[in-house]
């Protein structure tokens, strides 16, 4: 089966080919397995606040897709999704988001959950490459620090920050529906498409409940790929 986007669907592998203990975003020096997957209801709650403050946005790319769990959430939303990572998953494109040049695709948004040594590296980046917007799933302790004070307020003005009102579960090496954390996780939003000189950022809350409305059947089927 093929896809406008890529060559084909990605399965959900949960390791990069190449590699039997190499795990996207990460060096394999320092952690080798120091990656969290994203809950596709936490990226269908980030296509929505998309669509509600950019009604015009088509296509998004996700540049850290890993073994796609970000992908399978954001393909409900947008006609068009590419998928790249540093590593090679079964069809996704291979392309190191920190490196230069412009990368394989020209998309809307660029939305992805970044590997957390490389956040300000992926803001940066993602501004200069996408079209209208970056949409970055994140600790809420990014927000704190000098450095990253003025990247978000001088650097790099953030638009919207949007938390979660309930816990967006991310577990190292897998994606496991029923856990809990204690991380505080929220969507950091950049929209280029407003005029005039950065205002402050806005806050808009994922009010309770999203876990519940956004989840779908097919995640569990995903899962289930993932683990096999």
């Amino acid at each position: 089966m093929t896809r406008p986007d890529n060559t084909r669907p990605l399965s959900g592998r949960a390791k990069p080919r190449g590699g039997s203990t190499t795990m996207a975003h990460v060096d394999p020096e320092r952690d080798p397995v120091n990656f969290f997957p994203t809950p596709p209801w936490a990226a269908r709650a980030g296509a929505r606040l998309i669509l509600e403050l950019d009604p015009a946005a088509r296509s998004v790319w996700e540049p850290a897709c890993g073994a796609g769990h970000m992908v399978h959430g954001l393909r409900d939303y947008f006609s068009l999704v590419h998928a790249s990572d540093k590593y090679l998953y079964d069809g996704n494109a291979l392309f190191d988001f920190t490196g230069e040049g412009p990368g394989p695709f020209a998309a809307d948004w660029i939305v992805t959950n970044p590997p957390f040594d490389h956040c300000e590296t992926f803001i940066r980046l993602g501004l200069a490459r996408a079209r209208r917007g970056v949409a970055m799933l994140m600790r809420g302790g990014l927000l704190e620090g000098q450095a990253r004070h003025q990247l978000l307020t001088r650097d790099a003005p953030l638009s919207y920050f949007a938390p979660f009102s309930e816990r967006a579960p991310m577990v190292k090496g897998r994606w496991d529906p029923k856990k809990s954390t204690a991380s505080f996780y929220a969507w950091f939003i950049w929209l280029k498409t407003r005029r005039g000189r950065p205002a402050a950022p806005q806050i808009l809350w994922i009010a309770p409940g999203a876990k519940r409305a956004l989840e779908r059947p097919s995640d569990q089927a995903f899962a289930a790929r993932v683990a096999a």
